[in-house]
């Protein structure tokens, strides 16, 4: 291809507003031109200069104004624009892993963005609670705890977080019963069973949690207090490891909530013995509840999702907004009812009033039972 080169056309002068031209070849066309001529280019060459400022202050504002567009678009770009990282506290396979990659499926749907599911278990939620609070308040990063979060203050002399000054409560997503587990071939085949056996041979027995101050840590200790019997509490880094130990004959016993529990319980390789709330579980009807047994006795576990301190408002609502959306498809409500586990999809302050509900009332059980994180 051969480049044509041109003449170079004259250049207008952004400051003077004139075009530009040599000196000596502008002075000496005026002063060939008779002195009217020149009045009349001298004023005609005013009038453009002003004009050109003109055009070059409105081409000029019209820039900044495309950049500041394009500035304000690229923050108001729609959430989420990269995947979402959701922290849970406990093993895989556990009630809080199951409920995470559940309603992660259905909103990465939703979004159009992926949603990423961090299994970070240890010292009952705390370690992947400490990595959700030293996290951006951006969205990009949430936890689904369960409600040991509540609780973990009176457990751990030391906290790394402070429990509601540094989190944002989003959206209380669902709860269930716990429930008493044994094997198929455990002599024990009632609640009965195993009190009188625990009365007779104080301290014998044990059973699996799935950490300290979780809810099936709560549930063997209000056992115990309630029937006046001396277990041995075993924590483990979650359900799932609990169940796994259970199945494998190193543990008689173990509380565990209805989503890691459903599967072994129908393929009968465990047997329940009783149901932690009030009244009997719509999923396991025939099994009663331990308040049939042991007066008084009602606690469940639920589950909950909280992102950093300091999130923007909208961005908490929306947030809600879809975690609720989720909760309330029929492939979520489905999944969850056989599960054992109810639906709830709360406000971000129905959520916050739960937290602080819970810390009121088994902060003073956990202090007489003189339960500490080990």
């Amino acid at each position: 291809m051969i480049a044509t080169v041109l003449p170079e056309a004259p250049k207008l002068d952004a400051i003077a507003g004139i075009v530009n031209m040599s000196r000596l070849y502008g002075d000496l066309r005026l002063m060939a031109m008779p002195s009217a001529g020149r009045r009349a280019i001298k004023h005609v060459t005013k009038i453009s200069g002003r004009e050109a400022m003109g055009r070059w202050l409105r081409v000029a504002a019209a820039a900044v104004a495309m950049l500041a567009a394009g500035g304000i678009a690229s923050a108001q770009s729609p959430f989420p624009s990269k995947p979402v990282h959701i922290f849970v506290p406990y093993a895989a396979g556990g009630g809080v892993d199951i409920l995470a990659r559940t309603l992660g499926d259905v909103v990465s749907r939703q979004w159009g963005q992926g949603v990423v599911v961090e299994n970070r278990p240890g010292a009952g939620g705390m370690v992947a609670s400490q990595a959700l609070a030293m996290s951006p308040p951006d969205g990009y990063t949430l936890i689904v705890v369960a409600s040991g979060h509540a609780t973990n203050p009176f457990l751990y002399p030391k906290l790394p977080y402070d429990t509601f000054k540094d989190f944002t409560p989003i959206s209380l997503l669902a709860s269930s019963p716990n429930i008493l587990l044994v094997r198929a071939d455990s002599p024990f085949k009632t609640v009965g069973d195993v009190i009188a056996e625990a009365r007779a041979k104080p301290g014998s027995l044990s059973f699996a949690h799935a950490g300290n101050g979780t809810s099936t840590h709560l549930a063997g200790e209000l056992l115990k207090n309630l029937a006046k019997i001396d277990l041995n509490a075993i924590p483990y880094k979650g359900g799932a490891p609990a169940i796994n130990d259970l199945l494998g004959g190193q543990i008689p016993m173990s509380f565990n909530n209805g989503p890691e529990s459903v599967g072994q319980l129908q393929a009968g390789a465990v047997r329940a013995l009783a149901v932690t709330t009030a009244s009997r579980a719509s999923f396991l009807p025939d099994v009663p509840s331990m308040a049939e047994t042991v007066p008084g006795y009602d606690t469940e576990v639920w589950w909950g999702l909280l992102g950093p301190a300091g999130m923007p408002r909208d961005l908490v609502e929306k947030l809600s907004h879809d975690f609720v959306a989720a909760l309330n498809t029929d492939t979520v409500k489905q999944r969850l009812t056989k599960l054992g586990a109810s639906p709830i999809g709360s406000s971000p302050q129905q959520f916050d009033a739960k937290i602080h509900a819970d810390y009121e009332k088994w902060g003073p059980i956990i202090k007489a039972a003189g339960m500490k994180a080990e």
